[in-house]
């Protein structure tokens, strides 16, 4: 092989994967809000967990992107082991499309795909319009990645070496198993290697029976960008890296005996070898499903012995990690429902604060304090998220949603600032012994549980996307405002009627200065839900 094939085979390969990149691209902004939905029915159920693997699969393009998503949501403590393993053999069902639509060999309408698809990016008045011209520039670009990978390996014709490395090949399996297996786990992509296997096919240079073990170690190939995911996760994460390979390698011990029944199988389907490679890659992995997901509890069971040990105890975050970034339609819904979890903390965080210092308890107040601090670790790292989150491949809508979360976090953990303020109050009243009146207690446990409600019905908002709910928390806000103006010119009645000592007084009139800015942020957040969360 010269330089200049070379570099032409390396060109057209970087085409095709930028092509299928950007073609998964478009495809996800398009079915943004289906991934959404099909996340939130995922249950224990195998099959539904399944079907969920190959259509995100089949969107993005890539099974490994679907893996190392799925490693972050066990990571996550989103995902277990059980529905992990449905979803990644539902993932190597789905990365087979890319091989089918190659098949088709579409390259001299490709640089018409891509014309088309550059004008309605530029010119489309409408997103689905500009959605529809990114995924025609990638789905274009891959076919002129394919075609260039094919012309620099057409010489290669001549080439008695090459010719007798893959009749070597079909001769003696495990080395193309092997050879497989080196290809996709440098190029991390299985769709990538077997489409340049498909480029060896175009140009006559491999049969079908030397194709098949290669494709089986390509299979197993794909493992690797999971197993190097998993690496710094926690024990289950790395469980559901290792539930990949173990069907992967079981898959190619059952069906490397069988190749010529299955290259068989293949050329009773038709189609030239292009076709046939395309065909056996989806019949080997359907066939490998079909036979493993009856016995998924076992290989969760294998997954367990394989990575011995207990689960450690997670990080802050409980449904975030940078893996599920790999899908920022579904990271925009985990990031929601990790803010809408920060609110519940801060939640806990006034509920503590407000007891303790009615109480005059400071068990309660510590554990106000504990909460507090959770919640600014929550805020950093969910900032954090969402920093990384901005900058992926949003739709408007996600992104406007995401520019919201921005504000609501910071207005949640300002809640738990107040929370913290009125906490440090109660210690203050305990240290100095002092005393309130019967009607200041009353008046700030009717605030202070007013309050509380707004709290807890702008969180549920939030996690529910209750917009009717969220309007009702605005509209409550001026009542806070009236309650808190009220109550302060109250209590100066009473300091000024000696009912009330004047230490008493400040304490009192910080107490409800700062429910009332909490109830300005449940507004500030209520507004957030209203114009920016769909």
């Amino acid at each position: 092989m010269t330089t200049r094939m070379a570099f032409e085979l390396l060109g057209g390969l970087g085409l095709f994967i930028y092509g299928m990149n950007t073609m998964g691209t478009g495809l996800q902004k398009a079915a943004g809000d289906r991934l959404k939905r099909l996340l939130e029915i995922l249950t224990t159920n195998r099959l539904l967990g399944l079907v969920f693997g190959a259509v995100i699969t089949a969107i993005i393009q890539s099974s490994s992107a679907t893996t190392v998503m799925v490693v972050g949501f066990v990571n996550a403590g989103l995902m277990n082991l059980m529905q992990a393993a449905g979803v990644i053999m539902g993932a190597n069902i789905g990365t087979t499309v890319t091989a089918q639509i190659v098949a088709f060999k579409l390259t001299d309408i490709a640089p018409v795909v891509v014309a088309v698809g550059v004008g309605l990016l530029l010119f489309g008045t409408r997103r689905k319009y500009r959605q529809l011209g990114e995924i025609l520039i990638g789905f274009g670009i891959l076919f002129i990645g394919m075609n260039l990978m094919s012309v620099a390996m057409e010489p290669l014709k001549d080439s008695e070496l090459f010719t007798n490395i893959m009749t070597t090949f079909g001769r003696n399996r495990l080395l193309g198993t092997v050879a497989g297996f080196v290809v996709t786990a440098v190029i991390q992509s299985s769709s990538a290697s077997i489409g340049l296997l498909q480029a060896l096919a175009f140009n006559e240079l491999i049969s079908i029976d030397a194709a098949l073990p290669i494709i089986l170690g390509m299979n197993i190939g794909t493992c690797v960008t999971a197993l190097l995911s998993s690496i710094g996760t926690g024990i289950n994460a790395r469980r559901a890296a290792m539930i990949h390979l173990t069907i992967k390698v079981i898959g190619m011990f059952l069906f490397i005996g069988f190749t010529n029944s299955l290259g068989t199988a293949v050329e009773y389907l038709g189609g030239n070898t292009v076709r046939q490679i395309a065909n056996a890659h989806t019949l080997y992995n359907i066939a490998n499903t079909a036979i493993l997901l009856p016995f998924v509890p076992l290989l969760v069971r294998v997954s367990k012995k394989l990575v011995p040990g207990q689960e450690e105890e997670g990080g802050a975050l409980k449904y975030l990690d940078d893996r599920i970034l790999e899908t920022p339609s579904i990271a925009v819904l985990q990031a929601l429902k990790e803010v809408a979890r920060m609110g519940a903390v801060a939640k806990e965080t006034l509920r503590y604060a407000v007891d303790g210092f009615i109480k005059e308890d400071e068990k309660l107040l510590n554990h106000c304090y504990q909460k507090e601090k959770m919640v600014n670790t929550l805020e950093k790292e969910i900032t954090q998220f969402l920093v990384q989150l901005a900058n992926s491949s949003l739709s408007a809508a996600e992104n406007d949603l995401v520019t919201g979360l921005f504000h609501t976090v910071n207005d949640i953990e300002r809640i738990g600032d107040h929370a913290e303020n009125i906490a440090e109050l109660g210690q203050s009243k305990i240290d100095n012994d002092l005393v309130f009146s019967e009607i200041g207690i009353r008046d700030l446990s009717t605030m202070a549980d007013y309050v509380y409600s707004m709290v807890e019905d702008v969180v549920a908002a939030l996690e529910n996307r209750d917009f009717e709910l969220a309007r009702k928390v605005r509209e409550r806000e001026e009542e806070v405002d009236r309650m808190e103006r009220e109550y302060r010119e109250g209590h100066i009645g009473r300091l000024n009627n000696y009912q009330c000592v004047p230490g008493s007084g400040v304490v009192f009139l910080d107490v409800i200065s700062n429910l009332e800015r909490i109830g300005d942020h449940c507004s500030n957040i209520a507004m957030s839900i209203l114009d920016r969360v769909r």
